[in-house]
């Protein structure tokens, strides 16, 4: 028999090729709510500042996949015992573990549905393919959510040191073209063992666990929370948040997306549950829903909404400015009357209702690893294993363990801030 006729081969520019083996895994790459994949980018608005960074949450997904398999056939060489039917439940957890993300990734997580995270709705999908597929994903679902016996099974899925990471660090890397976000997977994967229940280091790993975690720290600052990155997350928030108010204020605005206009119409919450509705409109939603629906707004007759999706749409960004402390409530009501002016100049609204989707006041967040409760673990010998803060021969893990709280203000390029 031609082997070929029994997988299926993806050309990846991080891993290679990638063979999939046909069955339940093929068969679930090849289903609508996976493909759908394709059409959502993976770092959001991230291509607004690194023009190549267009690849999608489908390409992370096979990735994560093909790391899954190289490290679960690694410990089976080191004489771990998985069985077949757990090496598949454990590689359609990590296939499906980013389903349940919305349009454009995390920018509008919270937006559509309150009370939710993209790791309920990805839970949710799986329990709906599992009623498809007849079962086919018990194993899978028991993995996903910790109640699988074999936890280090689990820790591939989700912790500190997990295939979902591995994969989007080197990825992400490689689209923006941020040689510091780069891994060395390899030999993560290679020396990874587990001891006593638990994903462990060997020794002879440490360190690329810390070139590992030292390229999350700095990717996190270059990458994912970059000035301009947040400047254009607010400003999409900022539309739907105009949008939900013209709604709320009887506003009749066309929507030209189906399954956008049943979430924001039924401003739904996941608080109690997640309907077999909810999951058949949410699988209908991505990138595209949110671009066309921008580009009927733009023509808008509300002119904060319409100028804000020209904003949009054109890269006409607001600018985003750190502060070295929580900005006051007298700083933050100068800026707002120096908006206020701005857009009265510009022959837009300018009450302070309206002011108020040109100015925001946050901080961003991060922290490139956590040592307490979920920590790395390194095998020192074969009867003891150390949380890798403390076997690390240099101190700056330390350093790394401590979260990096930012405060900044997104606001009008017009408005001065230098008060």
């Amino acid at each position: 028999m031609d082997k070929s006729s029994q997988y299926k081969i993806f050309n990846d520019p991080i891993h290679g090729f990638i063979t999939v083996p046909k069955g339940i895994i093929l068969k679930l790459i090849d289903h609508p709510y996976v493909q759908r994949l394709r059409r959502i980018r993976q770092l959001g608005l991230g291509y607004l500042v690194f023009p190549a960074a267009e690849h999608s949450r489908f390409s992370h997904a096979i990735g994560a996949l093909e790391l899954g398999q190289r490290v679960l056939k690694n410990l089976r060489e080191k004489d771990t015992t998985i069985s077949d039917a757990e090496i598949e439940g454990t590689l359609i957890a990590i296939l499906l573990h980013d389903i349940g993300h919305g349009p454009l990734s995390h920018t509008l997580e919270h937006t559509l549905i309150t009370d939710f995270n993209h790791e309920m709705m990805s839970l949710a999908i799986m329990k709906e393919l599992n009623r498809q597929f007849r079962g086919a994903l018990n194993t899978a679902i028991e993995i996903f959510t910790d109640q699988h016996p074999k936890k280090f099974l689990h820790q591939l899925i989700s912790s500190q040191l997990d295939i979902d990471r591995l994969d989007y660090l080197m990825r992400d890397s490689f689209f923006t073209g941020v040689s510091e976000g780069s891994v060395g997977i390899n030999r993560i994967l290679k020396t990874m063992r587990v001891f006593r229940g638990n994903v462990v280091i060997e020794k002879k790993g440490i360190y690329a666990i810390e070139n590992y975690i030292l390229s999350r720290r700095l990717m996190y600052m270059q990458v994912y929370l970059h000035k301009t990155v947040l400047s254009a997350d607010v400003l999409l928030k900022m539309i739907f948040r105009r949008l939900r108010w013209l709604i709320d204020n009887g506003r009749d605005v066309h929507q030209p997306s189906i399954a956008l206009k049943f979430f924001l119409e039924k401003q739904l919450s996941s608080k109690k549950t997640i309907s077999k509705k909810m999951i058949e409109m949410y699988t209908l939603l991505d990138d595209h829903d949110i671009y066309l629906s921008i580009k009927y707004w733009m023509h808008s007759d509300d002119p904060v909404l319409s100028d804000l999706c020209r904003r949009f749409l054109n890269r006409s960004l607001f600018r985003t400015t750190f502060f070295p402390g929580t900005p006051s409530k007298k700083v933050l009501n100068k800026l707002l009357k120096q908006t206020q002016a701005q857009l009265n100049k510009l022959g837009l609204p300018s009450d302070e209702e309206s002011a108020t989707y040109y100015l925001k006041p946050d901080q961003s967040y991060s922290e490139a690893y956590k040592y307490e409760n979920e920590g790395i673990w390194i095998l020192e010998d074969n009867e003891r294993a150390v949380e890798f803060s403390k076997a690390a021969d240099t101190k700056n893990i330390i350093a790394l363990t401590k979260p990096v709280v930012k405060p900044y203000v997104v606001h009008l390029k017009e408005v001065d801030v230098r008060l």
